[in-house]
């Protein structure tokens, strides 16, 4: 972990250095090379080393996942609302609509059949991916400070110890950082135009906007995700599987066999194992998969495995297409 993340961080701030040294200033095409491979380290930072720190999984000391937590700060998020909608919603509300906010997104994208169907809709399959590009961008920019009035309306950030003008305080603060060294300091030094530095930088969160995006709906907006709703049971709201099975049931794996994928995007591919076994650092994902796998077959229960990631993007892409017809 230690080694990935030094080469991470790498791929993310010698470019940046190079950018801001003036080195891409000769060449507008380099100039924009440097961003892309930004964008790299930012996917890389994102999926392989600030995942499993807020998880409380990258060391066995809580102090260094605190610490290397706040890397997401760096790139731009923020960890309490990531925690929320991460850790809390996402992993114990897979797939739920109304709960989970990795599918409750913008009206424009109908990724479960529980949601309101739009006319709209029947074309997402083509323009979904755009709205995949913006992801990152409008998480730098308004959602953090969406998600802490929304969490704290449902007393959310109570369990984080902040509070909502504390919450928003230290966004801001982080915000003002970020843009000041991802774009002022660019802008003053690079020696090109401040209309290629802002291309840059929008080319940037283009890029590792869509592969986040890419690697994380397929692993749930699937056809064979189950998308069950919680029903009522002598009064009470609750799901009939247990939470196991529902993530189970709502997960899907891919590409098993791509090392260098699974290297680099922090194992997020054995998204069952990671669901199941949110303790576990991901490095292990590989030798649990089989073991999760044999022990769904004993049982009955579902295991869906794509073959490889084109794949699981086409099956998302047909999946985006059939929550677009008329229920």
């Amino acid at each position: 972990m230690y080694v990935k993340t030094v080469i991470m961080l790498m791929l993310y701030f010698l470019p940046y250095c190079c950018i801001v040294l003036g080195f891409g200033a000769s060449s507008i095409w380099l100039f924009l090379g440097f961003w892309l491979l930004m964008a790299v380290g930012m996917c890389g930072i994102g999926t392989a080393v600030m995942h499993d720190a807020n998880h409380g999984t990258y060391s066995r000391n809580k102090k260094v996942n605190n610490f290397i937590s706040h890397v997401l700060e760096v790139i731009g998020g923020y960890t309490v609302t990531w925690k929320i909608q991460h850790n809390v919603l996402h992993h114990t509300y897979t797939n739920v609509a109304g709960l989970d906010e990795d599918i409750d997104s913008i009206i424009f994208l109908r990724l479960s059949p529980n949601q309101k169907y739009y006319w709209f809709h029947r074309y997402q399959y083509l323009y979904a991916w755009f709205f995949y590009m913006m992801m990152t961008l409008f998480w730098m920019t308004a959602k953090d400070y969406l998600q802490v009035i929304r969490y704290k309306q449902h007393d959310l950030l109570i369990k984080q110890k902040v509070s909502l003008p504390q919450a928003v305080f230290r966004i801001t603060l982080y915000k003002l950082f970020y843009y000041s060294y991802i774009l002022v300091l660019p802008i003053l030094f690079a020696g090109v135009a401040w209309y290629w530095v802002i291309a840059g930088f929008l080319l940037m969160h283009f890029a590792a906007g869509l592969f986040l995006s890419c690697v994380f709906q397929p692993s749930h907006v699937m056809e064979s995700s189950a998308f069950l709703m919680p029903v009522l049971k002598e009064g009470k709201s609750q799901m009939e599987d247990s939470w196991a099975i529902h993530e189970v049931a709502n997960t899907t794996d891919f590409a098993p066999n791509n090392r260098i994928l699974s290297w680099f995007i922090g194992g997020l591919n054995y998204q069952i194992e990671h669901h199941l076994f949110t303790g576990v650092c991901h490095v292990h994902y590989r030798k649990l998969a089989p073991i999760v796998r044999a022990t769904a077959k004993q049982y009955g229960l579902p295991y869906h495995l794509q073959p490889t990631f084109l794949r699981a993007l086409l099956e998302h892409a047909r999946m985006l297409k059939r929550l677009g017809k008329r229920p």
